[in-house]
């Protein structure tokens, strides 16, 4: 029992139960307690360190660690201590157990060493992160967090669905690779998985939803669910070649939407769509180079996108708007945010001596070494259009653009700079020392990724790029205008299939009632006195009269006669 409670997962889950119990003045504090104990759990359990339990007889495995799940793991607990500090400023109960919650689910994956546990935590993660969508409590929000939880309600069936029938073929629920064999069992949970890995075109909720959610909770949301599932995908699906061009396809999409965007949370949350594609892609190769690849590049996205968030967060709560429509000339007014984006822009872009070079540059590689040439043509001119949208669109129509913002600005709370900070220096760090990233990482490796060759390409990339961006920056200067993606689809379908089969089925009903309690009141009307209505030879005028003995008698029988015929059919 005590095992239990050392579960990295269920110590954050328990300290979301917890921190309701106390002041809101203790509870940011508290708050960052509990992924400390976690990172020190993780830290101090050796390779092949296991927690059991059982339900319904099936043999539970709660918590199995090994070098994958830790390299997550650490960096979940991690992102959700940057986090709270982020959010430190921000009292109200509901996010911060929401928030715990969600972070504990996505360490009870990572470490579940069966489908069952896996499954559980899973739903845990769908449920708490909506209440991040909620909490902003505006009718855009209700909607765009009642279509995220559908879509994840759609996500955790399928999974369910396969994991109850892989259990039943297979007659084991342990988390394992699966091989590449198109079983119904196996499909179900692939699809399972790919809504939470925003795979096209199970994606909408993604780009719908995490502009959306509040402040704080944003940055939540960018760092578990679609790395969660990345970690499911290396751990269950490695080698699956299909995911070669779903990866890919999503890397383009997503850039090609970062692009158009006008709105600094929805290029993000588009490029989170990209990014995410490249790790996808990685996954498909399944090359012990490009495994390495996707785990790197996962472990590096947290650190950075964590920190883009951040950055136009922290410009949206001082400013009042993430549309970039209204911002422009604010280097002058937050230049450490400018600063610190800048770090995530770099770091993003796969320019040299910041994190993503590293993990980008594997993945990259791996596609090459594997012999897939055209993916690897993909995959750079994705990182063009990176580089292109996050590098330098959105940081100059924010910070540099002719166009002055003209309101007041709020002052942000210096947990807001301590918690950029962090990443940023996580995000330079690593790009500088990538061994220190590459002891987490599942395989041995001995990549380089400072060659002359890929310093010299990047550059000159980046450069040309560069150029490309300044000559055409007013075509790509933001308007107000939405964007829609393949929701387009669902939201022309909504109104018929709604009158079909909410508003047709609902008037139906309606008159189905109507009808009940018509008849309904009839009969109680009638059997006040069975004998008035069913006696044609009553006196209705005279009381006294209503009742004759011999009728009642005839009447007796009459019944008696139909019960036993009845009971007769019957037997």
């Amino acid at each position: 029992m005590i095992e239990f409670f050392t579960i990295p997962g269920v110590i954050l889950i328990v300290g979301a139960a917890l921190i309701s119990l106390f002041s809101e003045k203790v509870r940011p504090a508290l708050f960052l307690v509990f992924p400390i104990i976690a990172a020190v759990v993780i830290v101090t359990r050796p390779d092949g360190y296991t927690v059991t339990g059982s339900l319904l007889n099936y043999d539970l495995v709660l918590m199995q660690t090994d070098t994958l799940s830790d390299l997550f793991g650490l960096v979940f607990a991690l992102g959700a201590l940057v986090a709270g500090i982020y959010a430190y400023h921000m009292k109200e109960l509901g996010q911060q157990i929401s928030a715990l919650a969600y972070a504990g689910g996505a360490l009870g994956v990572v470490y579940a060493g069966d489908l069952l546990t896996l499954i559980i935590n899973w739903e845990i993660m769908a449920l708490a992160s909506t209440w991040l969508i909620w909490a902003r409590r505006t009718p855009e929000t209700d909607a765009a967090g009642m279509r995220y939880l559908i879509y994840h309600i759609l996500g955790g069936g399928l999974l369910f669905a396969g994991i109850l029938w892989h259990s039943v073929v297979e007659g084991s629920i342990t988390v394992e690779s699966i091989p590449m064999e198109y079983t119904p069992a196996n499909i179900l949970m692939l699809l399972g998985v790919a809504v939470n890995t925003a795979i096209i075109p199970l994606h909408t909720w993604l780009s719908d939803a995490y502009p959306k959610a509040t402040h704080t909770g944003t940055i939540f949301m960018s760092i578990f669910t679609t790395k969660t599932a990345v970690y499911v995908l290396i751990r269950m699906f490695a080698g699956w070649e299909l995911l070669i061009f779903f990866g890919a396809a999503m890397a383009v999409y997503g850039i090609y939407y970062a692009v158009i965007c006008k709105d600094m949370r929805e290029i993000l949350s588009y490029h989170i769509i990209s990014q995410v594609g490249y790790m996808v892609c990685a996954i498909g190769i399944g090359t012990d180079l490009a495994l390495n690849g996707a785990a790197a590049h996962a472990y590096n996205n947290i650190l950075y996108k964590s920190l883009m968030f951040m950055a136009v967060t922290a410009v949206m709560y001082s400013a009042g708007t993430s549309k970039m429509f209204h911002l422009g000339g604010l280097y002058k007014k937050l230049p450490w945010v400018l600063g610190l984006y800048v770090v995530g822009g770099l770091s993003i872009s796969g320019i040299p001596l910041f994190a993503g070079f590293i993990s980008k540059g594997m993945v990259i590689d791996a596609a090459g070494y594997g012999g897939y040439e055209s993916i690897m043509l993909v995959l750079l001119v994705a990182s063009v259009g990176t580089w292109l949208s996050v590098g330098l669109k959105l940081p100059y129509f924010t910070w540099f653009d002719k166009q002055k913002y003209e309101g007041e600005l709020k002052p942000i709370p210096v947990n807001m700079y301590i918690a950029m900070g962090i990443l940023a220096f996580a995000c330079i760090f690593y790009g500088v020392f990538p061994n220190a990233l590459y002891t987490f990482l599942p395989f041995e490796t001995g990549y380089d990724p400072y060659t002359v060759y890929h310093v010299v390409e990047i550059t000159q990339i980046a450069l040309l790029t560069f150029v490309a961006f300044w000559f055409l920056r007013k075509k790509l200067a933001p308007e107000l205008t939405t964007v829609l993606d393949l929701d387009w689809f669902y939201r022309k379908a909504a109104p018929p299939l709604r009158k079909v089969f909410v508003t047709r089925v609902d008037n139906f009903y309606d008159r189905v009632e109507d009808a009940i309690l018509a008849t309904a009141g009839f009969l109680s009307r009638k059997f006040k006195n069975p004998m008035l209505w069913l006696n044609p030879f009553t006196d209705k005028k005279n009381e006294a009269s209503r009742y004759s003995p011999s009728m009642e008698v005839v009447m007796s029988f009459i019944i008696l006669s139909f019960l036993v015929f009845a009971i007769a059919y019957l037997i």
